[in-house]
């Protein structure tokens, strides 16, 4: 176990920092319960890397830079206008180097538990990484945004060689490789029965070290290979600390094997049952779903997950994640914004990765070609197509899409109008004359949102939806659409380009 050297020290630039600003009051758990959170994922190393000579690789030996937590600062205003209320930061343990992927190595491959990733210290500042990561969290935290820090599941072949008893063995005694994570070994957490208090240990103080910088939750990296009882023991340790502390799983109902024979698989529903407050859901299977049947049967189902658990839970818009394809790449710009306004209008929190507004297709020209340099024993850029970097020293994400920018800033705060008409209201899903075109109605006592999609993202639709008491009187704000709805006496006449999808509020009319 590491001892904090330094938490005097952190201690006193915390006190220093929270005398000049107001104090934060994490309320993430209730955001996230209400609904009302819009989280951006972002990897450190990246999010404002300075890739001077635009190859998209990072040359330090060029006068080019990665990202830290000092740097990440000055992203923060940009989050905050466009809406984001929490991050969800990509692993910030250190990474393993030895069998490792990528130059830099995986964020997953976590070499420890109780120390920063020294790749995200700013070395030109005077402060140590702890420091430098309290500060970028308080940075966070002036502006209103909320912190999620990611809990990796495994740990890299440096740690078992360092700690060989917190791993699961094979038959002939070696350290079990997950599925075709290559660069990681699988941790003993146990089992329902008995639990591995060695690597429960090692997870309470990740907690402690957490809480120590002013973290407000964790995402847990594939929490279906840990045991239930593992997790209620250490959700319900760091509640004893700060009630609000939010807990994520990285979990869907649709995933239902282990990550290998030798790992225990834990579904869902024992998760949110074990204290998580929400988990992953399917919404990343809308890329396939043809009808609005299966839209809505995914909604209803996870709106009844609070009666089915018991208590009040949640689900994130995973539509897209760091482990998605770029939505681009999916189905082009009509599917991101689809992806936004589903973010913006269901009852679920929004959730989207650096990169994702402005329509980066996350394609690296040097993807898995041999590097001049590593900085681990992989000599070659190791990238997952189409997907955000998480293995080398690479560019800040981004696009050029200025017009999916203006309607990502649109659609979270259109967020906010919505979530304000939930407070009392109902969420109703609306009959249409089309099955692949999907409908729904949030609605309270004096305001309306209607919602109207078209999954068939090759042909248009011209659509009839059935909306109960409304009449030609009732007028609409359209927010989004490129053809305005007729409205008649319960209904309303559209047409729909493909993958469009249109939302309009309703002023002083009510379903209710």
């Amino acid at each position: 176990m590491k001892k904090f050297l330094t938490t005097a020290a952190i201690i006193l630039f915390t006190a220093s920092q929270i005398n000049a600003k107001e104090v934060w009051v994490n309320n993430l758990r209730n955001s996230f319960l209400n609904n009302s959170t819009v989280i951006y994922a972002i990897n450190i190393r990246t999010f404002n890397a300075g890739d001077k000579n635009g190859n998209g690789i990072i040359e330090f030996d060029e006068g080019e830079y990665s990202g830290n937590f000092i740097n990440a600062i000055d992203r923060l205003d940009e989050l905050k206008s466009k809406g984001i209320t929490a991050l969800h930061i990509l692993p910030i343990t250190p990474v393993g180097r030895m069998k490792a992927l990528g130059t830099a190595g995986s964020l997953y491959s976590a070499g420890g538990f109780d120390s920063l990733n020294p790749q995200l210290k700013n070395n030109s500042v005077n402060l140590s990484i702890e420091e430098q990561a309290i500060k970028f969290i308080q940075a966070a935290h002036d502006r209103g945004i909320a912190v999620i820090v990611d809990l990796p599941a495994c740990g890299s072949y440096d740690l078992y060689l360092q700690r060989p008893e917190l791993f699961v063995k094979d038959a002939s005694g070696q350290p079990v490789v997950p599925a075709d994570w290559t660069d990681v070994r699988l941790l003993d957490a146990g089992n329902e029965i008995k639990i591995n208090q060695d690597v429960l240990n090692l997870y309470k103080e990740f907690v402690d070290y957490m809480m120590m910088l002013g973290v407000d939750g964790i995402r847990a990296d594939v929490a279906h290979c840990k045991p239930a009882k593992f997790w209620k023991e250490l959700i319900d340790y760091s509640r004893q600390k700060d009630k609000q502390f939010l807990w994520l799983a990285e979990s869907s109902d649709s995933w239902k094997d282990a990550v290998s024979n030798k790992a225990v698989y834990t579904p869902y529903n024992k998760l949110l049952q074990a204290g998580f407050d929400g988990y992953y859901g399917s919404y990343f299977n809308l890329k396939n779903w043809k009808t609005a049947k299966e839209l809505e049967k995914h909604v209803n189902f996870n709106l009844g997950l609070q009666k089915e658990i018991g208590e009040p839970k949640s689900v994130i818009g995973s539509f897209t994640t760091h482990d998605e394809l770029s939505p681009i790449l999916e189905k082009g710009r009509e599917y991101s914004k689809m992806i936004m306004w589903l973010n913006a209008t269901l009852p679920l929190n929004a959730y989207f990765v650096d990169g994702f507004d402005t329509g980066d297709k996350y394609v690296y020209f040097w993807a898995n070609k041999k590097a001049p340099k590593t900085y681990t024993d992989d000599d070659y850029y190791f990238t997952h197509r189409g997907k955000i970097d998480i293995f080398n020293f690479s560019r800040k994400p981004g696009g050029n899409d200025l017009k999916l920018a203006e309607d990502f800033m649109l659609a979270n705060q259109t967020k906010n109008i919505v979530k304000d008409i939930y407070k009392g209201g109902i969420f109703k899903f609306l009959k249409t004359s089309s099955s692949s075109v999907f409908a729904y109605a949030i609605s309270n006592k004096s305001r309306t949102v209607i919602v109207i999609g078209n999954l068939d993202f090759k042909a248009p639709d011209n659509v009839k939806v059935n909306v109960p008491k409304i009449n030609k009187g009732n007028s609409a704000i359209p927010v989004t659409l490129i053809n305005a709805p007729v409205v008649g006496k319960g209904k309303l006449t559209t047409e729909l380009a493909p993958g469009e999808i249109q939302v309009l509020i309703f002023d002083k009319f009510s379903m209710i």
